[in-house]
């Protein structure tokens, strides 16, 4: 058993679950004990938005060394997008996902394709894929094109009562194009890392017209302008791209009015050797679970935009609202996914010190504030930063 003692309430964990949440929670013999003086208790982080890699491009990311990467940053949940080799398109792959990720840190849950191969043509077997465990649908990578195409997977979702997340690759024709075709369908889509001020400003002109559109925007899109490139290089190359200043101020804002329901990182490793190629050459895409709550802390918190309950819905509460999840809760009798956090601790960020495979981030060398403690994923206690000198487990 664990017993968190908190100056708010303390919280005891038998097994998996959350077994009592109350004030003053006596200790026995058997129970490890961490005590969070000054630190916030919160529920685990939900990353709706991650790459693995596996199977097929293990060099980069595995589904265990992803985990490890998201329990240092605080995440409990990650559900991995399909662009691996082979895609996950099939039950067969996404059953080989779900049976690797039994032995990982957190909980990793599959996104299957919309389409076979995410070649934009032929629909997958949604029912099947639902059945075999999969949480929403998405071609990540490869938007889907074909208004046609798009129109019968949204209707084909409905029927199945399952999320498609959109990949806008030109981002404001195609985000306007998937809230058209979910109004005229009446059916859920999400759009996922949105980086420009008028697609924010589409989704929220949706939402007031009452249309199912969620949307997620990526720490990077709301911290960094293209800026960020000449300085960085290769290291901030990433799809969607870098924007400007007042696309990042609009970000912000659609974050803080409600028009972007949860942030997601993205997390997209690549080797040393593919960033380390010329610019055209390079691959997209950066890295984010390790430092996910410090970027957001440092950009929204930290600059009084937003108070820690509205982050922590933000990248908890609402992604597992979004997926229809069993998680981003702390409550008696659910899962214990507990995150424990100084807001306030200032590191540099330092990436040959990660849990992930990879070390493709702009923010290395940076200043963040706000530092993960411990993660505990179902129970069991899966990060301890190396830091901690005064908050430590003991035995009573």
């Amino acid at each position: 058993m664990i017993l968190i003692k908190n100056e708010t309430n303390d919280i005891l964990i038998r097994d998996d679950k959350i077994v009592k949440i109350d004030k003053n929670i006596s200790a026995t013999a058997d129970m490890s004990i961490i005590n969070t003086k000054k630190l916030v208790v919160a529920p685990g982080f939900i990353d709706i938005h991650v790459h693995f890699r596996e199977p097929g491009f293990e060099y980069k990311e595995d589904i265990l060394s992803g985990a490890a990467a998201a329990a240092a940053g605080g995440v409990t949940t990650c559900c991995c997008m399909p662009n691996t080799l082979p895609v996950i398109d099939n039950t067969e792959v996404l059953e080989y996902v779900i049976d690797k990720a039994k032995n990982a840190a957190v909980t990793v849950l599959p996104i299957a394709a919309v389409t076979v191969g995410q070649r934009g043509i032929e629909l997958t077997d949604f029912a099947a894929l639902k059945k075999a465990g999969a949480v929403a649908l998405s071609d990540d990578g490869i938007p889907i094109i074909n208004d046609g195409v798009m129109r019968a997977a949204l209707l084909k979702a409905k029927e199945n009562d399952m999320l498609i997340i959109s990949h806008c690759e030109e981002e404001e024709p195609m985000v306007e194009r998937d809230i058209r075709l979910a109004e005229e369908t009446d059916s859920r889509v999400h759009i996922a890392h949105v980086s420009t001020a008028s697609a924010v400003e589409a989704i929220r002109k949706a939402k007031a017209k009452g249309i199912k559109v969620t949307a997620e925007a990526a720490p990077h899109h709301f911290y960094l302008t293209e800026d960020a490139v000449v300085e960085k290089g290769t290291l901030a190359k990433m799809s969607p791209p870098l924007r400007k200043q007042e696309d990042v101020e609009a970000i912000i804002q659609g974050i803080c009015d409600g028009t972007i329901d949860a942030i997601a990182t993205d997390h997209a490793p690549h080797s040393v050797e593919e960033k380390n190629l010329p610019y055209n050459e390079a691959p997209n895409g950066i890295i984010g679970l390790e430092s996910l709550l410090a970027v957001t802390l440092t950009a929204l918190y930290h600059t009084g935009k937003l108070g820690l309950a509205e982050i922590i819905k933000l990248i908890s509460t609402n992604p597992s609202k979004i997926l229809t999840l069993d998680a981003g809760e702390l409550k008696e009798g659910c899962i214990a996914d507990i995150v424990i956090f100084d807001p306030d601790e200032e590191w540099t960020v330092d990436p040959s010190k990660f849990m992930s495979k990879a070390r493709n981030t702009p923010f290395g060398g940076m200043k963040l504030r706000g530092k993960v403690k411990y993660t505990i994923s179902c129970g069991r206690l899966v990060f301890e930063d190396s830091a901690n000198t005064k908050i430590r487990i003991t035995n009573t």
